[in-house]
């Protein structure tokens, strides 16, 4: 199963009012668990199961484009507030650079276009690259680099204006 399945799954899930769902596969197990029938958000959690096979050495992980660029959800913070909050569309680790040696994405204050990249989420050793939605400048980063990341958990909030 790779990551656009697993997304697929959560937004069915999300959708289909279900509280929790369990999938076992060979070598992961996937809990999505909603809080509410009416929520729009899920969690899930992945386990990898063990296999009995020996290990090779791990290199570090390299980044490399996603076959297809994930597309970060884009919703109003609030009914009052001018900001825009660009959100995780995946769990994984949250970067605000593409490698160690390389500069930001973006800063706060940055300004930044439809299409443009604003960090990577590591997921099952896959570098997503997030991109934006709307045009702006970036108000707020709401998460460190290096941090672990949530569906659905706010990342950015930008200002359209």
């Amino acid at each position: 199963m790779d990551i656009r399945e697993i997304q697929n799954l959560i937004k069915f899930v999300a959708k289909s009012g279900a509280t929790e769902v369990k999938l076992e596969m060979d070598d992961f197990k996937i809990t999505i668990k909603t809080t509410n029938e009416a929520a729009e958000a899920a969690t899930a959690y992945i386990q990898h199961m063990p296999v009995n096979t020996a290990l090779p050495q791990a290199a570090a992980p390299q980044p490399v484009a996603p076959t297809a660029p994930a597309v970060a959800p884009v919703t109003e913070a609030s009914d009052d507030s001018k900001y825009i909050t660009v959100k995780s569309p995946i769990i994984g680790t949250f970067y605000r650079k593409p490698a160690p040696d390389k500069p930001m994405f973006v800063e706060v204050g940055s300004s930044i276009g439809k299409g443009d990249v604003l960090c990577v989420i590591e997921a099952m050793k896959l570098f997503n690259e997030i991109e934006s939605e709307v045009s702006g400048k970036i108000v707020k980063i709401l998460v460190d680099d290096a941090s672990p990341v949530e569906f659905d958990q706010p990342l950015f909030l930008v200002d359209p204006s």
